[in-house]
């Protein structure tokens, strides 16, 4: 600014008043150095600027993977929200750096961060990013962690899970198997909650209905699908915790010649882009990933900027009904 200020003539303040448009110049003289600054190749330093005004220049974002396309547009949300507000996403992917979280959380620090989304891939909070909450805000997405008191944008996972379950059950099936998320994370929490109100609310002991553990990955929908297909009699509808698990039971149907949804139906959650590309089509629920991660980018910026805490609240998950359910053939 003062390069720019000596070429006009001017003082640095006028300069400023220019770029941040609060003061009054003379029409006049902000269009002569509006001129000044792009024959000059003016680039503001936000870093610096961050120093006179509060807000962000640089947010960090810790995500589990972008192999799976949930956090991936989850991303997509939070980059969307940071470049209408011209700010740089640091975004760390554990899995793909083959680095653990908390080597991951001091690379963030050392990179001079104003905040951090962070969207856990284990349903636990690493030290070193608990370090970073207390120097600076962290909004979570897609997940709670018991015992923090931290902003968190989510879906009404339960909600969603129970109306899908609920589909299942009324279309009359009876021989049901969840192949279920990681037990520690609270969206596997949520569903199969859920699921169990579901099973409950149509007259079946949720107790009674098989849970295989998963890891959210489509190759652990194959490997779960296909024990829980072994079992005689054979289970009719599998309720799989997400899209990806949902797809590799489908994956593993039709490499045993099961039809779908004649010979076992099958749901999903989170409503991925091919989801409705399947065939048939994945019944599932949707989860808004762009608007979770733009909610998460703007409830952080609220916090740089207003020292605003606290929830942020649920948005709607809705089921999304499509070709993969069916009355069962025989419960026989």
């Amino acid at each position: 600014m003062k390069d720019v200020a000596e070429h006009a003539r001017v003082s640095v303040s006028t300069v400023s008043y220019v770029l941040t448009d609060p003061g009054p110049v003379a029409r006049e003289l902000r269009d002569r150095l509006l001129d000044e600054l792009r024959l000059l190749e003016y680039s503001p330093n936000e870093s610096a600027r961050n120093l006179k005004r509060r807000g962000a220049a640089t947010i960090g974002m810790i995500v589990p993977e972008l192999t799976n396309q949930f956090f991936a547009m989850v991303t997509e949300g939070v980059q969307r929200a940071a470049s209408a507000r011209d700010v740089l996403v640091v975004l760390v992917v554990p899995d793909a750096s083959e680095l653990p979280e908390e080597k991951q959380a001091q690379l963030l620090r050392s990179q001079r961060i104003d905040g951090v989304i962070y969207l856990s891939g284990t349903g636990s909070m690493p030290a070193s990013i608990y370090e970073l909450a207390r120097s600076g805000p962290v909004v979570l997405v897609d997940e709670q962690i018991p015992g923090l008191d931290l902003p968190a944008v989510v879906c009404e996972a339960r909600k969603g899970a129970r109306e899908v379950a609920t589909l299942v059950m009324e279309h009359g099936h009876r021989r049901v198997v969840v192949v279920g998320g990681p037990p520690s994370l609270w969206t596997a929490q949520q569903r199969l909650a859920g699921y169990r109100e579901a099973f409950a609310g149509a007259g079946l002991d949720p107790d009674s209905v098989p849970v295989l553990v998963g890891d959210y990955r489509q190759a652990s929908g194959h490997e779960l699908a296909a024990r829980a297909l072994a079992a005689d009699p054979r289970p009719t509808a599998l309720v799989c915790m997400n899209d990806l698990m949902a797809i590799g039971a489908m994956e593993y149907c039709r490499e045993v010649g099961l039809r779908i949804p004649e010979d076992v139906s099958v749901v999903g959650f989170d409503d991925l882009p091919v989801s409705a590309l399947l065939t048939p089509r994945l019944t599932t629920v949707r989860q808004p990933a762009h608007d979770m991660g733009f909610r998460a980018a703007s409830a952080l910026f609220d916090l740089l900027e207003n020292d605003e805490s606290g929830a942020i609240g649920e948005l709607p998950a809705v089921v999304q009904v499509r070709d993969s359910v069916c009355p069962p053939r025989s419960e026989g």
